[in-house]
C-alpha cells in the first residue's frame, strides 16, 4: 500500500475551478499550474493527480488513484462500480432529452422508434431499455446539439444547465434522464483498506461544503425577548446566549441557512434584536 493517498481530479473543463477552490478552502496546501501532472500536498499525506475528466473514473477503478472527483454523469456513463463518498454541491446539471422546437413530441416516450444522438450513449441506452423504449442511440463526442439540424438524429440527450444552449440551437427539453453534480468517488478496495485516510478527506471537504450554505448571526437583545427570538432562529442547535454588561441584555449567536438570512433580519429586528452581524463561516463540523 502506498504511503500517500492519491486523489485524481480534472485538469480541464467546468469542474476544474470549483474543485481547486474546494481543495484549497479545505486547508490543503499545494501548487498547481497548466502543466502540473502531480501536485504534492504539503500539509497532508496526499498527492493530487490532474487528469482528463473522463479518465478520473478509470484511474480510480484501476487503483492508480485511491479517490477522485468527477461528475455523476461521467461515473454513470463509465458504468464502473465505485463508491460515492460525497456529493460536492457544484457542477450541477442534468442529462436531458431534447427535440427540435417545432417537433410534436412532448415526452420521452415519444422517442420510441426514433434516432437519438448523445455523448452519453451508455446512460442513454440503459435508460431507454429500462423504459421499454426502442431507440437507436447515435454516439457523438461533441456538437450534439446540431445533430437534428444535420439530419443525424431526430432528438438528442445532452447535459443541460440553464437550457440556453438548447434554445440557441432550436431545441427544447422534453424530460430528464439523470441529475448530475460533482462527486467524490473511491475504489471499493481503498474504502476497505484506507478508510481512516479517506474519511479525513471527506471531513475536510464536507466541512467547507456545509459552511457554504450557512451564515453566522450575532445580535444583542433584551433578555426577556429570548424565547421570541429563539423561535425565529432555525439553526444547527439552540442558539448560544451570553449575558452582557448592561443588566437585562444578552448576546445571541446562531448558525442559520444562508438563504434564510434576508427573510430573518427584519423579523429579528421587530422582535427586539439590535446590532445584528451576519458573518461568513469558513468550515462546519456537525
Amino acid at each position: 500500500m502506498r504511503e500517500r493517498l492519491r486523489l485524481a481530479v480534472p485538469n480541464k473543463g467546468r469542474l476544474v475551478e470549483p474543485t481547486l477552490s474546494l481543495l484549497h478552502a479545505s486547508g490543503l496546501v499545494f501548487e498547481e499550474h497548466d502543466r502540473t501532472l502531480v501536485a504534492r500536498v504539503m500539509n497532508h499525506p496526499l498527492d493530487i493527480l490532474f487528469v482528463r475528466t473522463g479518465d478520473v473514473v478509470e484511474f480510480v477503478a484501476d487503483g492508480v488513484a485511491d479517490a477522485g472527483i468527477t461528475g455523476a454523469d461521467v461515473l454513470a456513463e463509465a458504468g464502473r462500480e465505485l463508491s460515492v463518498l460525497a456529493r460536492l454541491g457544484y457542477g450541477r446539471c442534468r442529462l436531458a432529452a431534447a427535440v427540435p422546437s417545432d417537433s410534436p413530441i412532448n415526452t420521452i416516450s415519444g422517442l420510441n422508434g426514433l434516432r437519438v444522438a448523445t455523448s452519453h450513449p451508455g446512460v442513454a441506452r440503459r435508460y431507454f431499455a429500462d423504459q421499454g423504449l426502442t431507440v437507436e442511440v447515435v454516439p457523438l463526442s461533441g456538437a450534439v446539439e446540431v445533430a437534428p439540424r444535420l439530419g443525424l438524429a431526430d432528438a438528442i440527450v445532452d447535459l443541460v444547465s440553464t437550457g440556453s444552449t438548447l434554445a440557441m440551437n432550436g431545441l427544447r427539453a422534453i424530460g430528464d434522464i439523470l441529475a448530475s453534480e460533482a462527486v467524490l468517488v473511491a475504489d471499493p478496495h481503498a474504502v476497505g483498506e484506507r478508510a481512516a485516510e479517506l474519511d479525513s478527506i471527506v471531513t475536510m471537504l464536507g466541512s467547507v461544503i456545509a459552511a457554504r450554505d450557512r451564515k453566522y448571526l450575532m445580535m444583542n437583545a433584551p433578555a426577556d425577548h429570548l424565547a421570541e427570538l429563539s423561535a425565529l432562529l432555525p439553526g444547527l442547535e439552540s442558539p448560544s446566549v451570553i449575558p452582557l454588561a448592561h443588566a437585562g441584555m444578552i448576546a445571541i449567536h446562531a448558525v442559520v441557512g444562508a438563504d434564510e438570512v434576508w427573510g430573518l433580519l427584519p423579523r429579528l429586528k421587530a422582535a427586539g434584536a439590535s446590532g445584528i452581524l451576519v458573518l461568513p463561516i469558513e468550515k462546519i463540523l456537525p
